[in-house]
């Protein structure tokens, strides 16, 4: 059996099933180190043997921890606790965070830029296209939101399409009142729908021509939102 495994939990807490389908019971003296600590993860890894816990849900896989010699687990923390405490770590961590704050908000800009773009209104539509850019970025944006914006598993401007017909299907149409049905396939099929309903709305707003904004769903949705700041770039 390979000292690194990747398995699911079973209703007892001490037995795990392995990927061939087959129980585990997990060996005397380990212990179950919890998920949120990537650091301390990779060197009870790499330590020694490990069972990896990992639980699917829908189309998700959330881990639950990873089993291990407790001592390995204690010894690991010990070590990346100390290493932790010195100055230079909280040098290191300091300028991290910086990093990413700047990283976070070039994207932020580059994502709104390339919504602008895609949204390609005309002129007179021009307030309009910055406001929808804007909370689209500040709503699909954010790290940790799970959104079509975070994949980097395909091209900046695909997301940006996906995150504009996703802001609009919960902001301009009545997807979130719906009853569909728990067909297989049903809920797609109203999302496919709605999706060109939205790209319809979009078309009006890449004429140049006017239109009374109270009869229009994009226009009502982007008057309940506050003033935007301009995306620059």
């Amino acid at each position: 059996m390979s000292d690194s495994l990747t398995v699911s939990p079973t209703s007892d807490p001490r037995r795990v099933r392995a990927a061939d389908g087959s129980i585990l019971s997990v060996p005397p003296g380990w212990a179950l180190l919890p998920p949120g600590d990537a650091g301390l993860t990779r060197r009870v890894k790499a330590a020694g043997p490990s069972w990896t816990v990992v639980e699917k849900k829908g189309r998700k896989i959330f881990s639950q921890g990873v089993w291990a010699p407790e001592a390995h687990i204690t010894a690991a923390r010990v070590a990346l606790e100390s290493e932790r405490a010195t100055p230079a770590y909280a040098k290191k961590r300091e300028a991290d965070v910086r990093r990413r704050e700047r990283e976070q908000a070039e994207y932020e800009v580059d994502f709104a830029n390339t919504v602008l773009r895609f949204l390609a209104f005309a002129p007179v539509f021009t307030a309009q296209a910055k406001k929808l850019a804007v909370a689209v970025a500040a709503h699909a944006t954010p790290v940790g939101s799970g959104t079509v914006a975070r994949t980097e598993r395909i091209p900046i401007e695909r997301r940006a399409e996906a995150a504009v017909i996703a802001w609009m299907r919960h902001q301009t149409t009545a997807y979130d009142n719906l009853s569909i049905a728990r067909v297989k396939g049903a809920r797609r099929e109203v999302r496919r729908e709605l999706a060109e309903v939205s790209r319809a709305v979009l078309d009006l707003h890449r004429r140049d021509v006017p239109h009374a904004p109270a009869a229009c769903p994009l226009c009502t949705a982007l008057g309940r939102l506050g003033a935007p700041s301009v995306a620059r770039g």
